[in-house]
């Protein structure tokens, strides 16, 4: 199998989804990989290191989407990747399809077999793709809040530990998920007062167990989340769904109670968010206000960190990348529960629920399309 890795186009985003590594394996395994020329370089990985272990530089994105019979990616094809996508191409990324359906309907057109990274799970419902950026964007998410807290960047003029004499910043996290508790920990660290919400008993009574005294827990309801925000001076969107939208836990009507100079920091908003007024922004343009609260909703978090980031997701995607390869996604899908759960579309169909129910497309299953 020829393996394709093109550059990532999405605004910031430094990423790339295979390191030179990764590519040395595919090809002892027999494939060839064939990367775009700098398509590493935002993650500190020259050509030359992809050329050391065989793979081929190839000089335009046009040339790897041509060739390919898989394309690994970071993120989601945008409009100018759209047509390059050819029918039966295997296209393995994060895809969020729930949160746009411009993309899921070109994903549809072309025919492509989407193979999403968020929604590959295993058995005890775990998410091993989604895991290490959510590990990621969940500590990214108090650091961007305690920046835009600052009176210069636009928030409150507060600092979110505090310092003796003074109290600490009140930061609510909503979802105990991932995200939530990486969170909450390091917002905890900073010395905030932490609130973590979740709709699951149990988990709130693990976090309870393993987090600091300055963290408390809260069941996730309207009357609760209402209450509360009021005072928080820093809010964490934390929520998922799997392949489905968030749901909306703060609206508009909400967001007129919270504090001159608050922030909201939705890392949910890949899945279309779960503050009814965050909408997608990037590292260039980060935040916007809307009733006197600070959002920050970029929607590749971790593309600012890509080092760190580019590691802890190949470390993950690349035992699934081998087994596609080796196999085909065909008997990868028949042989691999997890890999199957992380096939969205095939031949112009939607093969996974959420992202249906989410645009009221018809939903077929994936073994009256792969038998």
């Amino acid at each position: 199998m020829l393996i394709g890795v093109p550059k990532e186009i999405k605004t910031n985003e430094n990423r790339v989804a295979l390191l030179p590594v990764g590519a040395s394996i595919l090809i002892a395994n027999g494939h060839k990989v064939v990367v775009e020329t700098n398509a590493g370089v935002g993650s500190a990985f020259s050509d030359e290191d992809y050329k050391a272990v065989g793979a081929e530089i190839a000089s335009s994105a046009s040339e790897v989407f041509a060739n390919a019979d898989m394309i690994m990616k970071v993120k989601e094809p945008i409009n100018d990747e759209y047509t390059m996508i050819r029918e039966g191409q295997i296209v393995f990324t994060y895809f969020h399809f729930a949160a746009s359906k411009e993309l899921t309907e070109a994903m549809m057109k072309n025919k492509c077999i989407g193979i999403a990274y968020e929604t590959v799970q295993k058995a005890d419902r775990s998410l091993p793709l989604l895991i290490p950026m959510s590990e990621v964007a969940g500590r990214m998410a108090p650091q961007e809040g305690a920046k835009y807290l600052e009176k210069a960047m636009g928030g409150r003029g507060l600092l979110l530990g505090g310092v003796p004499g003074t109290g600490p910043a009140e930061v609510m996290v909503l979802g105990g998920g991932i995200v939530g508790t990486n969170a909450a920990k390091i917002a905890a660290g900073f010395g905030a007062k932490v609130t973590i919400f979740d709709n699951n008993l149990y988990r709130l009574r693990y976090l309870d167990d393993v987090m600091p005294r300055n963290v408390s827990t809260m069941m996730s309801n309207e009357y609760y989340i209402r209450h509360a925000l009021p005072k928080a001076d820093l809010v964490i969107g934390a929520v998922l769904i799997p392949g489905a939208k968030a749901p909306k836990l703060v609206t508009k009507d909400m967001l007129k109670h919270m504090k001159e100079g608050a922030v909201v920091v939705d890392v949910s908003v890949d899945q279309g968010g779960c503050i009814e007024t965050c909408k997608p922004t990037t590292h260039a343009n980060p935040t916007y206000v809307v009733d006197g609260v600070l959002h920050y909703c970029v929607a590749n978090m971790p593309g600012a960190v890509p080092i760190t980031s580019t590691l802890a997701l190949t470390n993950a995607t690349l035992p699934y990348a081998v087994e596609i390869a080796n196999k085909g996604y065909e008997k990868a899908v028949k042989t691999n529960h997890e890999i199957k759960l992380g096939l969205n579309v095939i031949d112009g169909k939607i093969v996974y629920k959420g992202v249906a129910d989410a645009f009221d497309f018809e939903y077929h299953e994936v073994d009256s399309i792969i038998k």
